[in-house]
């Protein structure tokens, strides 16, 4: 169970714009309220593209949703895009990982008319010491159950998610989704089984 949950805006307007559309979790009492019975988790380790250890992301079933939390490390300083990607791998490069994560077919940015990604995310803020740590409620995704094309979206889908972090920050609106630079970190969430 996540005890604390609390995460850091580095933009007051595009947080305005991303809790309209995405719940975060900011009170300690917040994850306990989501709780399931079965508490299944993923934990996601998150590698460079040199292969060095950046750290882990843990997936948490929550009853209405999914609780993201981040604790990374060796990283660049400053803010970066964090993204679910569509495909459950981050090899041989992370261009494995294909798009973002989404099945609406929507368009890519909080700021965007008509929607976002389901696997568009807040950006996260590394410290000059290399490291991060966010923590994210998102209710349109579930870790199990069918890819039924509706919500909640599964990340356990037939070729399976990855958790992305770039090398530039995510401007919440740019389409194509490219704004956000070269991807710099990856990991598997749920692998692909095609």
């Amino acid at each position: 169970m996540i005890s604390k949950i609390h995460r850091r805006c580095t933009a007051a307007a595009a947080c305005a714009s991303a809790l309209g559309a995405l719940a975060i979790a900011t009170s300690p009492g917040l994850a306990q309220d989501y709780a399931t019975e079965e508490n299944e988790s993923i934990d996601v380790s998150v590698m460079t593209a040199e292969g060095e250890n950046a750290g882990m992301v843990t997936f948490e079933q929550a009853l209405h949703g999914v609780v993201v939390t981040a604790r990374l490390e060796n990283l660049t300083e400053g803010p970066h895009g964090f993204h679910i990607h569509e495909t459950g791998s981050c090899s041989p490069d992370f261009g494995a990982a294909g798009g973002h994560y989404d099945p609406l077919n929507a368009v890519h940015g909080f700021d965007s008319p008509g929607g976002y990604h389901v696997g568009d995310l807040p950006n996260i803020h590394v410290e000059a010491d290399g490291t991060a740590t966010a923590d994210f409620f998102v209710p349109q995704i579930t870790l199990s159950g069918a890819d039924n094309g509706r919500y909640p979206f599964t990340l356990s889908d037939t070729d399976g998610s990855a958790v992305m972090i770039h090398a530039k920050i995510d401007d919440y609106s740019n389409e194509p989704a490219g704004s956000s630079g070269a991807r710099m970190a990856c990991g598997v969430i749920v692998p692909d089984q095609r």
